[in-house]
């Protein structure tokens, strides 16, 4: 394993302990923990630790923090993202939706609740004031009504119609990619990395975002309900606006290439400049699809 995912050991630790800590009420702690325990790739927080060990050795603690909390952030999304008034989903993750074991109501809550908790664990990161204010800022930029929020909407606007690729690369810009992209610039933030290499790392998250939501739209095609842990071919029963659906099956999957090799490009751009990069790239390598897909 690499440094980066040993420590999403730490940031397991971090996401349970903090519900258990910050959450007085134990019918909405059971809730929080509920799709907070039903697992996942943690892409996101591992995206934030590799970045930064692109400009350090090691991961401090406020990196761990941070990852939590983008990771409940994420979870929250989800959660809401499954309820009836939005996509009426019945799994996740492999286990029923967080609405069907407590309830709509606990569920909102539930969202809501790690969407503000991830604002508190943040905040209390062992870092400097201004490093702390710009995390917190960014954080509600990326995840709010400018960033995944506003994809959400662009998303449910775009069902039951056809879009162009121009919209539909702008709703999956803010869906996926804005936590992505925060993901990203938080590990040049805590990693202290020179202001100049900022704008490759937006860059960097950018491909990765929009190359995630295309490989998420692919495989809802192609897997099965077994095999992504959730409702396949759900897209198509909500008529949802996707790249296969778009371009076809095989141009959404050269579209795919095609961002994952632009990924590749600036992160070599990033080791020519001395920077370790080898967890960032075995991520990239990850999202690739396989032959036989």
């Amino acid at each position: 394993m690499s440094d980066a995912q040993m420590y999403l050991v730490e940031v397991e630790k971090k996401l349970v302990q903090a519900v258990s800590d910050y959450t007085n009420e134990e019918r909405l702690a059971e809730s929080m923990h509920y799709s907070i325990a039903a697992g996942g790739k943690r892409i996101r927080p591992l995206l934030l630790l590799s970045t930064v060990l692109l400009f350090q050795e090691t991961i401090p603690s406020a990196a761990v923090d941070t990852a939590a909390a983008l990771e409940m952030i994420h979870t929250y999304s989800l959660i809401h993202d499954d309820l009836p008034a939005m996509d009426d989903d019945d799994l996740r993750r492999g286990k029923p939706t967080n609405h069907k074991v407590f309830g709509e109501d606990m569920a909102i809550l539930a969202g809501d609740a790690l969407l503000t908790l991830a604002f508190q664990v943040v905040a209390m990161a062992d870092l400097d004031a201004t490093s702390l204010v710009e995390l917190i800022r960014l954080l509600a930029e990326t995840a709010g009504p400018k960033g995944m929020v506003a994809g959400q909407v662009a998303d449910m606007r775009a069902e039951k119609r056809q879009v162009d690729q121009i919209e539909l690369q702008a709703i999956h810009e803010r869906k996926t990619g804005e936590l992505i992209r925060f993901a990203l610039l938080a590990g040049g933030i805590i990693g202290k990395a020179p202001k100049e290499d900022y704008v490759a790392l937006d860059r960097l998250a950018r491909k990765i975002g929009l190359a995630f939501q295309i490989r998420d739209d692919v495989l809802d095609v192609i897997s099965t309900t077994a095999e992504l842990g959730k409702t396949a071919h759900r897209d198509e029963v909500l008529e949802k606006s996707t790249y296969p659906k778009l371009l076809g099956l095989n141009e959404a999957k050269a579209a795919l290439a095609q961002e994952l090799q632009d990924a590749t490009a600036i992160l070599t751009l990033l080791a020519q400049k001395g920077y370790t990069i080898t967890p960032l790239q075995r991520i990239i390598e990850q999202l690739a699809l396989k032959e036989e897909a």
